[in-house]
């Protein structure tokens, strides 16, 4: 039986915002290994449901349609990222490091 893992999808490296990391995705986890296909070389699988990618609003909902469907699943809490304060002023404070330059 395929296992399930349920997480929120981390923001793409070329985002600032957080659009589409509001809601919960289900991925199943590969049951072949990958293989290289000798001619030219391509990495491809057999694995029909590695393709398979289900998006639900709420953790309750894709733990409930796994439960449903009597799907093993593990569910990855998201890490908040670390914020930092700063103001635009902090580059010309006296207390700086280093001197400001052009």
């Amino acid at each position: 039986m395929t296992v399930a893992r349920i997480f929120k999808p981390a923001k793409n490296a070329m985002q600032s915002g957080t659009a589409k990391t509001k809601e919960w995705q289900l991925d199943f986890e590969p049951e072949k290994p990958r293989e290289i296909e000798p001619l030219m070389g391509w990495t491809s699988s057999r694995d029909m449901k590695q393709e398979l990618s289900l998006r639900f609003d709420t953790k309750q909902e894709a733990v409930a349609y796994c439960e449903r469907e009597g799907i093993p699943y593990h569910v990855f809490e998201p890490k908040e990222p670390a914020r930092r304060q700063a103001a635009y002023a902090d580059n010309f404070a006296f207390r700086r490091v280093e001197p400001w330059t052009h």
